[in-house]
């Protein structure tokens, strides 16, 4: 039995233990069954946990749960990926609410360098449908690899049309891998494991109940570069989606449709509020992502003994020291503001010494 894997799972199925706190501890203990052989003491005084939540950990003992579910991933050849492997989809440390812990069966790189999510309406119109298509299909030559959630609709067809293409696909699942939700798409997920995969935080013989969905779609907006949204109406789970990927400081992007058309409701609201980038082909995203496959621009001539400011010196430092950085990490790391980071990164970059990769990554030039 794999002691790791044990504690591991466990960690998910202790009652008042989420996702937040769960990595809080992982943070502090480093590995799952550290946290277990803790003193009570020690687990209160950790921020967030608190006497309710030690018990909670102190008192838990379904490990047979546990012990039944390693079982069911070496049965089916499925990949755990807890939070500090290197296999965990790097996007997704990012997020404050990500899982600890993911089921993954499947080959597609989940770091890969380009990720796009999609998401739209589950009862599309042609005009979704061809617009779906004819953006992956257009993607094609760009080693883009392709996410969405499985579901009905524009979901489908965005694997599907990956698929034809030649582009990985993950579908991310409101339930375990021992089961395939909708049913009629069984046959898509069987081609899916061979041309990207299956990823869920769900284990097995979860439920397929509607609170899943939301939950699942944070991860559909945590682990890509840029959300898609095709076609949805005034309400539904894209937009909740949307709503998530613009929290986590993803690019978002919308494909608009008439103003009379219900289906385009969603998509035409998130682009008049500023939630969503206009876009209406695949051209516009790469554009935006700067993804274009052409020869290098040469680079501005850095000025020579330019003067920095104080926190132009700080923000050089922290990214000289990691390779390269999130902007999440630099404003956690620098305790700046979210406006002086601003300005301040503006400067670097205009001063040819720091580039900003798709991810919003900055390293130094």
């Amino acid at each position: 039995m794999n002691n790791d894997l044990l504690y591991q799972i466990a960690l998910t199925q202790v009652p008042h233990i989420g996702d937040v706190h769960a990595k809080a501890l992982v943070n502090v203990f480093q590995h799952a069954q550290a946290i277990f052989e803790a003193p009570k003491q020690q687990l209160e005084r950790i921020e967030g946990i608190g006497t309710i939540r030690a018990n909670s950990i102190k008192r838990f003992r379904d490990f047979n749960i546990c012990e039944a579910e390693i079982k069911f991933i070496e049965k089916n050849k499925i990949e755990p990926l807890f939070v500090t492997s290197e296999k965990y989809p790097k996007r997704l440390l990012h997020c404050i609410d990500s899982p600890p812990l993911l089921y993954y069966k499947g080959n597609a790189n989940l770091n890969a360098n380009k990720i796009i999510s999609i998401v739209g309406t589950r009862n599309h119109s042609e005009y979704g449908k061809i617009m779906c298509e004819q953006f992956i299909e257009d993607l094609k030559n760009h080693s883009v690899t392709i996410v969405s959630g499985l579901a009905y609709g524009i979901d489908s067809i965005a694997h599907k049309s990956a698929i034809k293409n030649n582009l990985p696909t993950i579908a991310i699942l409101a339930h375990g891998l021992d089961k395939i939700y909708p049913p009629q798409n069984k046959l898509l997920a069987k081609h899916m494991i061979e041309h990207g995969g299956l990823l869920t935080d769900f284990k097995s013989g979860s439920n397929t109940d509607k609170q899943n969905f939301p939950k699942r779609n944070r991860i559909t907006a945590g682990m890509c570069d840029a959300l898609i949204v095709i076609e949805t109406g005034a309400t539904g789970g894209s937009l909740i989606t949307a709503e998530q990927a613009n929290g986590y400081n993803k690019d978002v992007f919308a494909v608009p449709g008439r103003i009379t058309d219900s289906k385009s409701e969603g998509c035409n609201r998130l682009i008049k509020n500023n939630k969503a980038a206009l876009i209406s082909c695949a051209k516009d995203l790469i554009q935006m992502m700067n993804w274009e496959d052409i020869h290098p621009i040469p680079k501005k001539q850095r000025q020579l003994f330019i003067e920095l400011s104080p926190s132009e010196k700080k923000i050089i430092q922290l990214i000289e020291e990691a390779g390269q950085m999130h902007i999440d990490d630099l404003i956690f790391k620098s305790g700046f503001t979210n406006s002086v980071i601003a300005g301040t990164l503006l400067n670097l970059e205009m001063n040819s010494l720091i580039q900003v990769s798709p991810g919003k990554l900055y390293k130094i030039l």
